[in-house]
């Protein structure tokens, strides 16, 4: 007498065995097993859902299962999985055999859509469970993984459901989706952005350096920091980065999708990011830009039942954090240990759960709290002290500082460059995004069985293999290092940058050229007074 559902917890969520059991005694429904509120008022919804479906809701004392009963249940997708159950144990409907169900239940029987479609489709197949029921709605979810055997019935109200169950009894599986949901998940076809790109690069006149930054930080994966007065274009580019990143491989759509998934976060059909539910593949890397004002486990995860934050809903893209030092310091610094591990650990007092963190961190701040700080023939100087520019820019922490690749300060542009007709000032995301996607398409290659995405994720130990240098080269790298003092984390990141550079030229050894622009995007960004030096 029992069903199978799923509760979205951590990166993976757990799949529940959801018992029923009819006794004599006075009628009525005990749900154990540790439900939270949302769960325990189901038992109102199911016996109205039954009564305005047409059928008859037991008259019998119930009981309901939640297994295993040592974790909490919480939310309202387990509505349709208790209800299939008493049904099964007052012989209304047969469900037998592995069957995984979700879906929340208005009073009227209509079944609303729940988020952690695709990933209890993942987890059910991990498990042996092939067949689904799910809400209409996720239909697009659902179909993502039909490829890899999942066989779903996406399903309206509890009618539907219940009709599902009876064919599959006489047939031996669940019928066939309906024309309109049966949503190809071929990557190439179904596509979807969770970030629509505010402009192209060409629309940004000037800040070449920067647009460098932001082409080697695309094609590497690198971290980026770029510090300015206002108005130099710091925002306007950082968020043009989509539009030259390369899209997701397979394998990264169906990850990122089922984070997404997890979280509630959902695409309407307009294509705007919106609290409504995916309907497709997610194939561009996420671009997630908080408020300054997000708490500590908004950005990382956490909750009463952890749950995804912004940094596990940029894996495999970018989170960006505009006005960086207006955050709070605590959140700041507790990037660290994410960015270092491509990992968070949410310790709760019934275990750890780990979330996946491997995205880049892509800063912009003023120079100062002010803003005038390095601003062209002001006619007013900056009006912050020593004291406040240091406590402006001490919030980032050398430690943080220390693992950003890439450090661009940037100044308003000229009025030359604003009317000037540079070829590279203004040349189109389009041309851009090719040289990330072929120097995209080298490190693949390099890395292909080695488990690295990227170069800026090359371990210290392949660091001697896969960035080789010429003797130039290797000169010049050493004497910027001991003239600078780098630190050791310093010297591996300009190797990495120094590989990304080559590879955008297509060159398999870093040559002297590459060692310094390497350097010279890393040489800023340890004091806000290097804004005067540009």
């Amino acid at each position: 007498m029992s069903v199978f559902t799923f509760m979205p917890r951590g990166a993976n969520g757990i799949i529940i065995r959801v018992e029923a059991d009819l006794r004599r005694g006075i009628p009525g429904v005990d749900i154990s097993g540790l439900a939270e509120g949302a769960v325990r008022e189901a038992r109102e919804r199911i016996r109205a859902a039954f009564r305005n479906s047409g059928f008859q809701f037991p008259l019998d004392r119930i009981l309901i299962n939640l297994a295993p009963a040592g974790l909490k249940k919480e939310g309202a997708a387990l509505d349709l999985p208790i209800a299939l159950s008493v049904m099964e144990a007052a012989k209304l409907t047969p469900v037998s055999g592995n069957l995984l169900v979700m879906g929340e239940l208005e009073l009227s029987g209509k079944i609303r859509p729940v988020r952690g479609v695709l990933a209890a489709i993942a987890a059910g197949l991990k498990e042996g469970i092939t067949e689904f029921i799910v809400p209409a709605e996720n239909a697009g979810e659902a179909a993502i993984l039909r490829s890899a055997g999942a066989k779903f019935i996406a399903v309206e109200n509890l009618q539907n459901a219940v009709h599902a169950l009876i064919i599959r009894e006489e047939k031996g599986e669940l019928p066939a989706p309906l024309e309109h949901q049966s949503i190809l998940s071929d990557h190439s076809n179904n596509k979807s952005s969770i970030y629509i790109s505010d402009g192209d690069f060409s629309d940004v006149r000037g800040q070449i350096i920067y647009k460098r930054a932001l082409e080697i930080a695309a094609a590497g994966g690198h971290n980026v920091l770029v510090f300015g007065p206002p108005g130099a274009g710091k925002t306007m580019l950082a968020r043009r980065l989509p539009s030259i990143m390369p899209p997701l491989s397979p394998d990264e759509a169906v990850e990122v999708t089922r984070l997404h998934s997890l979280a509630g976060y959902y695409q309407n059909n307009s294509g705007k990011t919106s609290n409504q539910f995916i309907d497709c593949l997610i194939t561009t890397p996420p671009f997630r830009s908080p408020h300054h004002s997000a708490s500590a486990e908004g950005i990382l995860g956490g909750g009463r039942t952890p749950h995804p934050g912004e940094i596990s809903l940029a894996h495999f893209g970018v989170l960006y954090l505009d006005e960086a030092p207006e955050y709070r310091i605590n959140v700041l610094q507790a990037l660290r240990e994410p960015l270092q591990d491509k990992v968070i650990s949410i310790a709760r007092a019934d275990g750890i759960v780990q979330l996946p963190a491997e995205f880049q961190l892509l800063l912009t701040a003023n120079s100062c709290r002010c803003g005038r700080l390095g601003m062209r023939n002001s006619e007013v100087s900056c009006l912050c002290s020593q004291d406040e520019i240091n406590r402006y820019w001490r919030k980032f922490g050398g430690a943080l500082l220390d693992r950003v690749e890439i450090r661009t300060a940037v100044l308003p542009p000229k009025i030359e460059e604003m009317s000037q007709n540079d070829p590279f000032s203004c040349e189109t995301s389009a041309i851009i995004a090719s040289r990330v996607k072929k120097a995209v398409k080298i490190q693949q290659y390099r890395f292909k069985g080695t488990g690295i995405r990227r170069n800026a994720l090359i371990t210290t130990d392949k660091i001697s293999t896969f960035c080789s240098m010429n003797e130039k080269a290797e000169k010049a790298f050493f004497t910027a290092i001991e003239k600078l003092g780098f630190s050791g984390r310093a010297y591996y990141a300009v190797l990495r940058v120094a590989r990304t550079i080559a590879d955008l030229e297509g060159k398999d050894t870093i040559e002297i050229e590459h060692i310094l622009e390497a350097v010279h995007h890393r040489r800023l960004g340890e004091d806000p007074w290097d804004i005067l030096s540009v």
